[in-house]
C-alpha cells in the first residue's frame, strides 16, 4: 500500500480514525480557535487510536479543533506526504509521532519555518529538542528494562529469548530494544540470541517468531516491542503449538493483546499511557501558541498489566481503545 502524492494522500489525510475530528467549538468570547493536527505513526494502530482520543478531550475542553491524519504503514517515505499535505492546510499546531529519527527531520524543519508549532508524541527525531517545543513519550528504556525482568521471572531465568522489533531508527522502540538488552544481561541463565525487525506486520513477526523456535529449541521468551510484534508473536508461538513453552512480555495494549493476556498467550503487557500523551500534547500545544512557558520533556510512564490485575480498576484506564 503506497500513498501517491496528490490528491489520494489529501483525500486520505484525514481518514484516520474518523478522519475530520473536531476537538470542540469556539469558546466564546472572542478567544481564538487553534488548529490542531495530530500526525500518527500509523493508521489502525490502537495505541495511536487511544492517543487521539486524549488529545480530543483536550482540544475541546481548550476550545480548540483536532484534525487527524496518518500514513497507510509506519514509514517515513509514508508519512513525509502526510507532513507535507497538513502543513499546506497551514494548522497552528502539529503534534506528530515521526517514524524515523532522521528522515521526517527535512520535512518538520519545513513544518517548523512555516511558522507551524511542533509537539512530538511517542516518537522523536535526532534534533527533537530543537525542532519541538515538547516532547512527550513514555520511558522506553525503563519499559525494556521491566519486559526484560518481567520475562526472567516468567522463565524461570534458564533459556534463550528473542527481541521482536519494528525495524531500526524508531526513537521509542529502539530504546525499548536497548534496555531490553542491558537488563536481561543480568540474568546469566537466559541467553540473548538477538532481534528480529517485523516491519511493523504481525504476519512477519509470527514467521520470525516460529523460525526462532525452529533454531532456538530452546528458546523460552521472547519481548515483542510493540503492539503488532507482541501481536504476530503470540500467533506464530500459537501456530506452532508452543504457547505454553515460550512465554511473551509485549509493549503496549490493544484490545487483541489483552485478549491474548486474558487467554494465557502473552503474559505480561507493559502497557503505556497514550490518552496522557495525547491530551499533554495539545496542552502543550497551546501552551506554545499562547506564549506561555512549556515543558521541553514530558515523561508519562507505563504499567506492567498482568492476566491478575488486568480487571483492576487502576489498571483498565490503561488498556487501548479501538475507537473514541
Amino acid at each position: 500500500r503506497r500513498w501517491l502524492v496528490g490528491t489520494v494522500a489529501l483525500a486520505l489525510l484525514l481518514a484516520a480514525c474518523g478522519g475530520n475530528d473536531e476537538g470542540g467549538g469556539g469558546t466564546g468570547g472572542g478567544e481564538q480557535q487553534y488548529k490542531l493536527t495530530l500526525i500518527q505513526g500509523v493508521k489502525g494502530d490502537q495505541f495511536y487510536v487511544t492517543m487521539q482520543c486524549g488529545a480530543q478531550e483536550a482540544a475541546k475542553a481548550a476550545g480548540a479543533t483536532l484534525e487527524v491524519a496518518a500514513p497507510d504503514e509506519f514509514d517515513a517515505s509514508l508519512q513525509t506526504p502526510v507532513v507535507n499535505a497538513v502543513v499546506a492546510k497551514q494548522p497552528d499546531a502539529i503534534l506528530v509521532a515521526p517514524t524515523d529519527t532522521q528522515a521526517m527531520i527535512p520535512p518538520l524543519t519545513q513544518a517548523k519555518a512555516a511558522g507551524i508549532k511542533l509537539v512530538f508524541v511517542d516518537t522523536t527525531t535526532e534534533n527533537g529538542a530543537e525542532l519541538a517545543e515538547s516532547e512527550i513519550a513514555s520511558d522506553n528504556e525503563e519499559g525494556g528494562r521491566e519486559a526484560a525482568r518481567t520475562l526472567a521471572e516468567l522463565t524461570g531465568g534458564k533459556g534463550s529469548v528473542l527481541v521482536i522489533n519494528v525495524k531500526p531508527g524508531i526513537s521509542t522502540t529502539d530504546a525499548r530494544a536497548k534496555g531490553f538488552e542491558e537488563e536481561i544481561k543480568k540474568t546469566p541463565g537466559l541467553k540473548y540470541i538477538g532481534q528480529e525487525y517485523s516491519n511493523d506486520k504481525p504476519e512477519i513477526a509470527a514467521s520470525k517468531a516460529t523460525a526462532a523456535l525452529a533454531a532456538h529449541p530452546d528458546l523460552v521468551g521472547i519481548f515483542g516491542t510493540n503492539l503488532f510484534s507482541a501481536e504476530g508473536a503470540a500467533t506464530g508461538l500459537r501456530s506452532a503449538g508452543a504457547s505454553k513453552k515460550v512465554k511473551i512480555v509485549g509493549f503496549d495494549a490493544g484490545p487483541k493483546q489483552v485478549e491474548d493476556l486474558e487467554q494465557g498467550i502473552v503474559q505480561a503487557l507493559i502497557a503505556q499511557k497514550p490518552a496522557d500523551i495525547g491530551k499533554a500534547g495539545v496542552e502543550q500545544a497551546i501552551a506554545a501558541l499562547k506564549g506561555e512557558p512549556v515543558q521541553k520533556k514530558i515523561g508519562t510512564g507505563f504499567v506492567v498489566v498482568t492476566k491478575d490485575n488486568m480487571k483492576d480498576p487502576d489498571v483498565q484506564p490503561f488498556l487501548y481503545k479501538s475507537s473514541c
